[in-house]
């Protein structure tokens, strides 16, 4: 079991894939909560169902699957529709990501969250870490990346946690307004600090 919840953390664009994957390349347990929404919602699962039903079979593609583009579209438009879905949802992943985060190997767990403290979930964490990115440039990454409006990050990242909100919580905090060479450096400082604060923060 792991001794050390780390909780990764930062809007969205910020970098949190490229983050985990480094602390995944270093032997570090990552329960990434985003890849446990898409096991959820996954052909057959019991939420996939729940979802069509409130949504409508449009919701689902030709191959079976949630279309996730469209139904972001249609819950970050309807505020009601985006919190029935996090009713949902949320509990499902949150049973699920401390059940894997128990069952770690490595020294410390990183709990990799983009919602993680608009859902109150550092509260569990031993430390917070946040990866910190300009708005601006977190703005044209999402453009660049996923192929939408501005006007649609906007709308996204107005559901998210300000980013002095985010800090005011953070333990630690990883730059990212840098080129990608910059994160390993500051990754292998963070993993040298977890690892002696694995072994005085001893679970029962």
């Amino acid at each position: 079991m792991s001794q050390l919840f780390v909780g990764l953390t930062g809007g969205i664009g910020s970098g949190k894939t490229q983050v985990s994957d480094l602390f995944t390349a270093k032997g570090v347990s990552v329960i990434d909560a985003d890849i446990l929404a898409r096991e959820l919602v996954a052909p057959g699962m019991p939420a996939l169902a729940s979802i069509r039903d409130k949504f409508g079979s449009e919701i689902i593609n030709q191959a079976g699957q949630l279309d996730r583009r469209r139904l972001r579209d249609r819950v970050f438009s309807c505020p009601e529709d985006k919190d029935w879905l996090d009713n949902l949802l949320h509990p499902l992943i949150r049973k699920e990501l401390m059940r894997q985060a128990q069952a770690a190997s490595s020294a410390y767990a990183v709990l990799a969250v983009p919602l993680l403290i608009e859902n109150g979930l550092h509260s569990l964490m031993d430390r917070v870490l946040v990866i910190d990115v300009d708005p601006h440039l977190q703005l044209a990454r999402v453009v660049q990346r996923d192929q939408v409006s501005e006007q649609q990050v906007r709308r996204i990242i107005a559901h998210q946690a300000t980013r002095e909100a985010r800090l005011a919580l953070a333990d630690d905090v990883i730059n990212n307004n840098g080129e990608l060479s910059e994160l390993a450096p500051q990754v292998d400082k963070l993993h040298e600090k977890y690892l002696k604060l694995a072994k005085i923060n001893v679970k029962a």
